[in-house]
């Protein structure tokens, strides 16, 4: 008699495969969030950063209290940061203040971002 030897997979075995996946896929994925997220929010504050520096540039070299980012960034050379690039479709104070926060509204739609000089 010839007997028939199987050498594939059974479906019991694919499926314990499948699950094991899964459950790795849900562990990373939060993981993965919360440092997209961590990246995110240190971009912003770079960004503040940056026109925190230059409008405290600008006060200094034109005695006033008060500046519109748009007349801080730009290409000009009469213009302090050259270009503020969004990560989480943030906006930026359109005025800035000499001794206020800077800040960061909508990052990822959802969270508010101050950089205090």
């Amino acid at each position: 008699m010839k007997t028939r030897k199987n050498s594939g997979f059974t479906l019991v075995e694919i499926m314990i495969v499948v699950v094991i996946i899964g459950l790795l896929a849900a562990m990373a994925i939060p993981a993965f969030q919360k440092v997209r997220a961590n990246s995110q929010d240190k971009a912003v504050t770079n960004n503040l950063r940056q026109l925190s520096s230059g409008a405290d540039q600008y006060y200094l070299e034109n005695g006033v209290t008060t500046v519109a980012s748009a007349d801080l960034v730009g290409t000009n050379s009469t213009q302090y940061v050259k270009v503020i690039s969004t990560v989480a479709k943030e906006t930026y104070s359109t005025n800035l203040t000499q001794g206020q926060p800077v800040t960061a509204e909508g990052v990822a739609g959802a969270r508010t971002i101050s950089y205090n000089n």
